[in-house]
């Protein structure tokens, strides 16, 4: 007889690991199935946000800005460097020291929870039931009361460029490379591209971002994404938009690529080409036929509010369902699952999930856009406030961007927040607190900041909102 758990998570990445602790603390068996092997062919958990996304990304982030910072930035506080080097092999050996120790973190707080991580890969049976295989072919069963499918995502991969993972590469090939290409291609300038373009620009590379839409961002508040471009633009990176790319030709080392604009056809020539059109959901293989599980037409598992799938007992969660492919998002998904499994009456609230792109300045959001608002019919009011009028952002050397608020114009209720510049990730979070709670913008415009911060910004655009801002000249409001 097979072991029985209430409850089997396929996949430890944030939504699966998160609800696997929450589970035990709970007081529900837990078992967590993941694949991810090490080179020492050891499991691996934390999923790809540990080991080759969001952290591992923002550890090269945080590196290549304070390079540029020492190499560009310092002259104007009277601080002078002869010579900026960056030592390419220590900045990824101080990655890779960041990912073993959380990953190390994830293994032990499992330990300490009671959770019972298995390696190999997760198949869901019908009866919720989960058949686990790992790397040497062993097969076991799980049994289960409940199943939760948190298996993730992958980078998608274009026909036209066909990743060699030497001269062509992915987004997990982008945070590998030892050396800095002279000039380097991007396919792709969204979350992903732009955050691995800027690291390499840094660094000292000719960055070219071919983007097939015709607008930049267009996922973003349209005010936001141009002042967004225009600060990316100051910074070296060459964004082309409309240009599709319809074939790549590896030549002597150097990848040609050749795309499609207004201008007609084009060819560049790079050292390196990163394609970073996006993630799909990792739902190959995943569940037999009889489950009673379903996908919808891009490969989602479709499930409903609550995050349960048509099979009973069975829930999937994270960036294998509907949403946006967050890591925060999965997390609480998770999260709302195993208290409602233990009988809790969880909910998630998806207004209030806010979204960031790691560039610098940080480009933030939560809530509604402008142009959704207006399409939907819904009359706003909105409050803008410039980093450039802020002492903080001025003393910092670091004033690029805006904060834009957005409110209800008969209840004045918080609608959206939309930010970029300096620290938006953790900016826009107050605003999300404040959103969760129903607040007004009056409310935000009522409330102490303290002098002189960064959020004061934030402040500043909810009086805006009602042309109450003390710090810029407001518009007359018609």
């Amino acid at each position: 007889m097979p072991e029985k758990y209430d409850v089997v998570i396929i996949g430890s990445g944030p939504a699966g690991y998160v609800a696997a602790i929450k589970a035990a603390q709970l007081g529900l068996k837990v078992a967590c199935v993941e694949q991810w092997l090490d080179d020492s062919d050891n499991m691996q958990l934390g999923g790809t946000c540990l080991n080759v996304g969001c952290i591992p990304s923002k550890a090269l982030l945080d590196s290549s800005h304070k390079f540029a910072d020492v190499r560009d930035n310092l002259a104007v506080h009277g601080i002078t460097v002869k010579k900026a080097d960056i030592d390419i092999p220590a900045m990824l050996a101080r990655k890779d020291q960041i990912v073993s120790q959380l990953t190390g973190g994830i293994t032990g707080l499992f330990k300490h929870n009671g959770v019972t991580p298995i390696s190999g890969v997760g198949k869901v049976l019908v009866g919720a039931k989960v058949e686990v295989t790992d790397n040497k072919g062993n097969v076991q069963v799980l049994d289960a009361s409940n199943v939760i499918i948190a298996a993730g995502s992958v980078p998608v991969s274009i026909a036209p460029a066909p990743i060699d993972d030497e001269h062509i590469i992915d987004s997990t090939g982008a945070l590998m490379l030892t050396e800095v290409p002279v000039r380097l291609g991007v396919i792709g300038a969204g979350v992903i591209g732009l955050e691995l373009g800027s690291v390499w620009r840094r660094l000292g590379s000719e960055v070219v971002m071919l983007e097939a839409l015709d607008e930049f961002l267009p996922m973003m508040d349209v005010q936001i994404a141009k002042e967004a471009g225009k600060i990316f633009k100051k910074q070296g990176l060459d964004i082309r938009l409309g240009a599709r790319v319809i074939g790549t030709e590896v030549k002597k080392g150097k990848v040609e690529v050749t795309y499609t604009s207004a201008g007609g056809e084009h060819t560049e020539l790079f050292d390196k080409l990163i394609v970073a059109v996006g993630r799909r959901p990792r739902s190959e293989d995943l569940f037999s036929s009889d489950s009673g599980i379903t996908l919808d037409e891009r490969g989602f598992i479709y499930v409903n509010d609550n995050c349960e799938t048509e099979a009973p007992h069975v829930y999937a969660v994270g960036d294998i369902v509907r949403g946006l492919m967050l890591a925060h998002k999965a997390s609480e998904e998770g999260v709302m699952v195993v208290e409602r499994i233990a009988g809790k009456q969880a909910q998630m609230n998806y207004d209030c999930v806010p979204s960031v792109i790691y560039t610098h300045p940080e480009i933030a959001a939560v809530g509604q856009t402008e142009q959704e608002l207006k399409a939907d019919g819904i009359e706003c009011k909105i409050g803008v406030f410039p980093f450039a009028a802020s002492g903080r952002a001025l003393a910092a050397n670091d004033s690029d961007g805006i904060v834009k608020m957005i409110a209800d114009a008969e209840t004045d209720r918080i609608l959206g927040c939309h930010i970029v510049g300096p620290s938006a990730a953790d900016l826009v979070q107050q605003v999300v607190i404040a959103m969760e709670f129903g607040s007004s913008a009056e409310d935000l415009a009522l409330t102490v900041f303290g002098h002189p911060t960064l959020s004061e910004a934030v402040h500043e655009a909810a009086l805006a909102v009602d042309g109450q801002a003390i710090h810029i000249a407001n518009r007359k409001k018609r």
